[in-house]
Formats: C-alpha cells, structure tokens, sequence
C-alpha cells in the first residue's frame, strides 16, 4: 500500500537532520529543529483550476525541495514519518551544482 497525493499535494520525506550542534554538542530531540528540505516521494495529478483543467504540477518525484517552516501536515505511515503540502508551499527545487 503506498500513499497518493491529491490535486496539488506532494508527500515528502524529510531529509535526516544533524544530532550535533557545530560545536559537537549532542542535541536531544526536542531542542532539533525541523528541517525544511526534503525528497519528494509522490505527488498528485495537479492543480484544478476555475475552469476545470487541470495544470500539472512542476515538482516530480524524486526532487529535493524546500519548503516553509510551518508548512504542511506532519504523517506517519508504516512507522516513517512524511509530510504533505501544497505545491504553492514549495519555496525552491534544489538542484546540484555543476561547476
């Protein structure tokens, strides 16, 4: 069983956080900050518009997108955790640097 996104939304796994401060202080869970990047696992068909059609979306699986702090709805699904969001909450694809 896998979960679909629907319209808009995409499932992303959140990208593993550092444990350590800079300093190599070990943080406990609850002084972690959450991250805002993370890999697209599966997205929905798209954006309804007024008139009916339905305009894809621009993020694919597999991107690594990031996102707003205080977006989305937090999930867990077959004990991982995920998060769904809109695409409008989508801040920016990253891409890797080609020198």
């Amino acid at each position: 069983m896998a979960i679909q996104p629907l319209n808009d939304r995409i499932l992303i796994k959140l990208e593993d956080q550092e444990d350590k401060s800079s300093g190599g202080i070990i943080l406990p869970d609850s002084a972690q900050e959450k991250p805002h990047m993370g890999k697209v696992v599966s997205v929905g068909k798209g954006k309804v518009l007024e008139d009916g059609t339905v305009r894809p979306l621009e993020v694919k699986t597999g991107d690594t997108i990031l996102f707003g702090r205080y977006t989305g709805t937090e999930v867990v699904f077959d004990d991982k955790e995920y998060t769904i969001l809109r695409e409008d909450d989508v801040l920016a694809i990253v891409r890797e640097h080609r020198k």
